[in-house]
Parts: structure tokens; sequence; C-alpha cells
């Protein structure tokens, strides 16, 4: 198309009122035919200005004739296919390497060019639907047919990677405004998953349906923009909606995680939890979902035990610039809280007697890895995870108490200042034994109540600003000790020597359930410690030089 023929065009359109299809479907036709012909990026960047002029000054009756056909709809989505081409991702040659960064240097700025032609064609759409030229349901049918091809285009360029920059993000993001006003949304999720109010569904299908053949075994990893893409999708669309596209995301999503690639790994299991979360139990235990997912992450346990780092540039005050690797997440971060949730679909609660096999099998190996887990991150992760499991499992967890005793023994001895988040959790985690299990914590009496002890003295001498939580979270499991106990908690006395305690109980306890602490130095206890054995043990009486605090009987 030479630049006599698109001005003549141009001035055809601005000022031909024919509402007829057959002007505006050739104009379409010769600029898709035009731009498929050029080879340089140069004369297809011309094309697509020229086009983006013919959207903005055409009339809208010649643009959305009425009674428009469904060959004028697919010629339009026949041009917008052809100029998304424009700013696609090149493909990688293998499976095993990513494109290099260099390939996307020019990605960016076609994708400003293809988003000015279909904003202007969104901001056309958009005043016919406010002020309709011909029939509202014709227009109605042109908006599902080109929103999912738009609506893709946007999502691929909207994130930050690096086919994208900050104008391109930002001319994306204009496009998925206007594509979520066309479709009637008032966000991201309305607009994939629909409004069950107004029985309007939404466009995650048919999207995805764009998106499945590039998310094959063969196919996927080629196309870094492809798992993106999904995964924005999926994690907008919640349920019920999500149960009427499981046959098509759970199989994507197991193929995602099942890559050896730490970063596939990782964004596989998201989105599998994503799914375990918001689609109905019965559909996951349908044709065995919920058994192959069990052993897939179960698995992933033991081989998937790593961490995923990403580089960041810093610079610094003298113009250098310093890479610095920084922990994005752990591997079991991800995993056991999926599984976790996957456990309760399997182990289904109506069934009797319930055996509880699968948790008791996770709730082991999750013991094991703490014994022998160093690294403070990792512990952090398996103790936060521990409080939710303890919880989920109930009263079956009086068939681990003897190495559950010893992992919180371990855990309250190490501290993982200044967060102290494997302490918390592990206090927590104890607080829901002793609730849950207390007919069975009267043998763990003395190892428990010892340990505690010893953390109380320990954190009180720190300066954490967490000392008052600790210790707080100590004395709640110090009573639910003693209730459980039935008061046989009965303290005789305390002595510190250096950074040792002995704990003495009188054995048998005295008849009342009454507790004496005798003969306690105040320069050897802290105060926060006696304080804190008070309000366990309920003496009345302040802290002394030399306290001598006895409860009547």
């Amino acid at each position: 198309m030479e630049a006599m023929e698109v001005s003549d065009i141009l001035q055809e359109v601005t000022f031909g009122q024919s509402a007829d299809e057959s002007g505006v479907f050739a104009a379409l036709c010769r600029f898709q035919s035009r731009f498929e012909s050029e080879a340089s990026p140069g004369g297809r960047a011309r094309v697509l200005q020229h086009t983006a002029e013919l959207l903005t000054n055409a009339s809208l009756s010649w643009l959305f004739p009425e009674g428009e056909s469904s060959s004028l709809r697919r010629q339009y989505l026949k041009l917008l296919t052809s100029f998304v081409s424009h700013a696609a991702l090149p493909e990688s040659d293998t499976d095993s390497d990513a494109p290099p960064a260099r390939s996307y240097e020019g990605i960016p700025g076609r994708c400003l060019e293809v988003c000015a032609v279909f904003l202007a064609l969104s901001a056309q759409i958009e005043k016919a639907l406010v002020n309709p030229p011909g029939s509202s349901a014709s227009l109605g049918t042109l908006v599902r047919t080109l929103a999912p091809t738009l609506c893709l285009f946007c999502i691929t360029h909207l994130q930050k990677q690096p086919w994208s920059d900050a104008a391109s993000r930002s001319r994306a993001s204009e496009l998925q405004a206007a594509v979520q006003r066309m479709s009637g949304s008032g966000s991201p999720h309305e607009m994939l998953s629909g409004s069950p109010e107004e029985e309007r569904t939404g466009l995650f299908g048919p999207v995805l349906d764009l998106l499945l053949p590039d998310l094959t075994k063969s196919r996927w990893k080629r196309k870094p923009s492809v798992k993106l893409v999904f995964s924005w999708m999926l994690l907008q669309v919640a349920r019920p909606r999500l149960a009427e596209h499981l046959e098509k995301v759970f199989p994507a999503s197991l193929l995602i995680s099942d890559d050896y690639w730490l970063e596939n790994k990782v964004l596989g299991v998201k989105c599998l939890h994503h799914i375990v979360l918001n689609v109905p139990a019965a559909d996951l235990r349908q044709f065995n979902r919920a058994s192959v997912l069990h052993h897939m992450l179960f698995s992933s346990l033991h081989s998937f035990d790593g961490t995923l780092a990403q580089v960041i540039d810093l610079q610094v005050p003298c113009g250098w610039s310093v890479r610095v690797f920084y922990l994005v997440v752990n591997a079991p971060q991800v995993v056991l809280p999926c599984l976790i949730d996957l456990l309760s679909v399997i182990e289904n609660p109506a069934s009797v007697p319930r055996t509880s096999k699968h948790f008791d099998q996770v709730f082991r190996h999750i013991l094991t890895y703490m014994e022998m887990e160093h690294k403070l991150d990792l512990r952090r992760v398996y103790a936060e995870n521990l409080v939710v499991l303890v919880e989920r499992m109930g009263v079956w967890i009086i068939r681990h108490l003897k190495r559950l005793e010893r992992v919180i023994v371990g855990y309250l001895e190490v501290s993982d200042a200044p967060e102290e988040k494997a302490r918390l959790s592990i206090l927590d985690a104890l607080e829901k034994t002793l609730r849950i299990a207390w007919p069975r914590v009267e043998r763990r009496l003395e190892a428990l109540a010892r340990s505690l002890l010893r953390f109380l003295v320990d954190v009180s001498s720190s300066t954490s600003p967490l000392r008052e939580q600790l210790m707080e979270k100590a004395s709640c499991c110090l009573m639910l000790l003693e209730c459980s106990s039935r008061g046989k908690l009965q303290v005789r006395c305390i002595i510190i020597l250096g950074n040792q305690l002995a704990f003495l109980r009188t054995s048998p306890p005295p008849s009342s359930s009454q507790t004496v602490l005798l003969e306690v130095d105040s320069s050897c206890v802290p105060g926060p410690v006696f304080r804190c054995i008070q309000s366990v043990l309920c003496i009345p009486g302040a802290v002394g030089s030399s306290p001598s605090l006895t409860v009547p009987s």
C-alpha cells in the first residue's frame, strides 16, 4: 500500500458516511494484506500508524454497520491477530535454554505501536456501546469476538519481564482497563470470571483456549510468556468459576510443576495450590486427581528442597553496579501449604472410621526434617507449617507425641533472632498440642516444663523487642501444662547455676493442689521469670530480694 493509497482510504473514510459494511471490510483486508507483505519493521510500523488513524477518524456507523455479519467480525479478528504477531516474543530453539535478553530488545517498542491501534479500536467500541449506531446485540458479539485476543496481548506485556519496559507496561495496563470497560467489568477478576449475578461469563475460558495450544509438553518452555500469562490468569479466577475449567487448568499446572527448573516448579505448585483451594473436594477426588497430586507433592518434599534466588543489580553512589543475590522463596514454603490443604481433600472427614494415614505420613516426614534441619530460614518454614498440621490432625497427633516433644524442645533452644518466627511458631504448636492432646501430656510434663523454664530464663536476658510476646506464650504453655497435669506441676525449688537450670519436683506431690515456691533468690532468678511463674501457679505477693512465697493450703 503506497502512501497515496493510504491517504485516499483515510480521506474516503473520513468524509464518507456510507453504512455499508463492504467499505470497512475492504479497508481492513487491504490494511492486513499490506501489513503482512511488509518485511521491514519500519514499514509495518507505518501501516500500524495508518490503521490507528483509520480507526480514530472513521465514523461509528462506518466501522460498525447495522446488522454486521460474521465475516466482518472475523476480519476484525484476523487483523488483530496479524498485528499481535508484530510484538510476538521469539521462541527458543530448545527446551533447556531461554532466549537471550538481547532478543527482546525491540519488543517494547513494537508493543507500543500495536497498543496504539488496539486502544484506538477500543475507544471506538466504547463510544458505540454508549450510543450504538446499529444493533447493540451485534456489537456485543463483536466485543466477545475480539476481547480474548486483546486480553491475551495485554496480559503478556503487563508483567515486569525482560520483554517489557515501563512505557509498554503502562500502555498494556491502559488496554487492560479498556477491555474491562468493554466487557462491563470492574476488575481483572470480574473480567476473567464474569458476573454470576448477571449470568455473564468471563474471558478466562476463551483466552485459555487461545493459550492451550502452546501449553503442551513440546512447546510451553519455548515460549517464556505462556506460563506467566497462564498463572496470572489462573490466580485471578476463584470459586465457583474455576471448577468449570478444571479439566484444562489441572493438567497444565501439573506440567509446569513437573519441570526440573526450580522456578517453574514453584510457579506450578502455586497454581496447583490455588486449584486445591478453589475447586470442590469432590471434583478433585474425581478421576483420582487428588491422589496424583498428593504423590507428586510428597515426592517433591524429598527432591524439591532447594531455594529460589534472584539476582538484582544495585547502583552504589560511586557509580558501580553491584550484583546481589537475595532469597525469594524456599521450596518447602510452597510445597507444604499445598500438601497440607490437599490432605483435607484426600482424607474425607465424612469417612468413618477416619484412618488419617496420609496426615500421619506427612507429619512423620516433617518431624524428621525438622530434627535434622539447621538452616534458620527452613526451620521457620517447618515450624510455621507444623502449627497448621497439628490443628488439622486434631487428636491424631497422640501417635507422634514422643517425636513432637523432641522437636519442640530442640526448637526452643535455638534462637532465630531478630524475628524469632521459628520459636513463636513452635510455641503456638505446643499450645495447640496441649489443648488437643492434654490427657496424654502428663508423662511429658517434666521435659516440657524444664524446656519452657529454660526458655523463659534465656529470653528474659535478651534485648529482643519480641521478649514480652515470647514470655507470654511460654507462660500460657506452662499454664496449660499445670491444668492438664491436674495440679501435678509442683515446683519446690528453682536454682540457677551458670547457664543451667535445675528443675526439681516433689515425688509424690503434696496432697493439696496448691503449689509452694521456696527459697528462691531474686539475684539468681530474673524478675520477669518470677512474674511468669507467679502468674502460672497463681502465687500472690510481689517479688522481693529474698522472697519466700507460699500459697495458703
